[in-house]
């Protein structure tokens, strides 16, 4: 008598099916070990320092003291009472509003002479390498520049009294009521070529279809420019004025080397008080309170930058 045995499949199909399922869970590990690098530079140098500077906000007495103690919200209270940083609060509003207006006008300005027809290919050349110029420089050249042009014995005072504008050369840095100004302005002439550049570049990517479009519907220049050009632009000037804030609010190098948040806290900002309060008073817990203000502040503009990019 023949007896008939079935086939064994039951094992080599479980084995399959495990198989199968590592090396679908390899395959989707496999993009997380190429990032793996990157997430452990991030974390080591950008999330743990913020955790502890937020950590650091809420005690007393941290770095400079072995046994710091919670002191809850007092840090951000002193904080947010200070003369200082009021100062320092009003004066960033200031210098980042000013600074964005400017960078604006003058990029768009300069871009829209760049790309006239009324300019040959070769003075747009040298027009583009005049007006890049300020953006190639580093913030330490900028500043040590235009303390020179400006010192009462500078180009600028020479200038000005030839000109007869002067009767004596003028302490631009040193007085109160110009500095602030004085600042904005070398802010805003080291940074318009990069409005100007992004802003060129949307100008260039416009169709010239519209603007036949327009003449022959009988539009004059300034119709063509409000119907046309600026609604083609609105993204590119709103993620750059977006941009543009979160940049400037974070301006350090250019006010501490030129001005160092003087005379009397008339150029002081969040950037030069936070550091006068770690480095110079070593009150790191109110240094640490005033960080996460700032960053808080940043992270919304950040979140409305975010916001206008996936809207686009």
């Amino acid at each position: 008598m023949t007896s008939m045995t079935a086939p064994k499949t039951a094992a080599p199909v479980e084995k399959t099916t495990a198989g199968r399922s590592r090396s679908g869970w390899v395959r989707r590990l496999v993009p997380y070990g190429y990032l793996s690098p990157t997430i452990v530079l991030v974390v080591v140098l950008m999330v743990v320092p913020i955790v502890m500077v937020i950590s650091y906000s809420f005690r007393d007495n941290v770095i400079v003291q072995e046994n710091s103690v919670f002191a809850g919200f007092a840090n951000y209270t002193q904080v947010l009472t200070d003369p200082d940083f009021l100062t320092a609060l009003k004066n960033t509003a200031i210098f980042i509003v000013v600074s964005m207006v400017a960078h604006l006008l003058l990029g768009l300005g300069f871009a829209m002479m760049l790309n006239s027809r009324l300019l040959g290919g070769v003075t747009k050349a040298i027009f583009r390498i005049v007006y890049i110029l300020p953006w190639l420089f580093t913030i330490a050249v900028i500043a040590v520049i235009w303390r020179l042009l400006l010192d009462p014995a500078g180009v600028v005072n020479y200038v000005l009294h030839s000109l007869g504008l002067i009767q004596q050369g003028v302490d631009w840095l040193g007085d109160p009521g110009k500095a602030l100004w004085v600042v904005t302005f070398v802010n805003i002439w080291s940074g318009y070529p990069f409005f100007m550049i992004s802003l060129l570049a949307g100008l260039q990517g416009i169709p010239g279809e519209l603007y036949e479009a327009a003449s022959v519907d009988g539009a004059n220049p300034w119709q063509r420019f409000r119907n046309v050009t600026l609604p083609q632009l609105r993204p590119v000037i709103v993620s750059m004025a977006v941009l543009d804030l979160i940049w400037t609010s974070q301006q350090f190098a250019l006010i501490w080397m030129m001005t160092g948040g003087g005379p009397l806290h008339a150029t002081e900002m969040l950037s030069t008080y936070t550091y006068k309060q770690a480095f110079s008073e070593y009150e790191f817990s109110t240094a640490s309170a005033a960080a996460v203000i700032v960053l808080l502040l940043t992270m919304i503009l950040a979140f409305f930058y975010v916001r206008q990019q996936k809207e686009r």
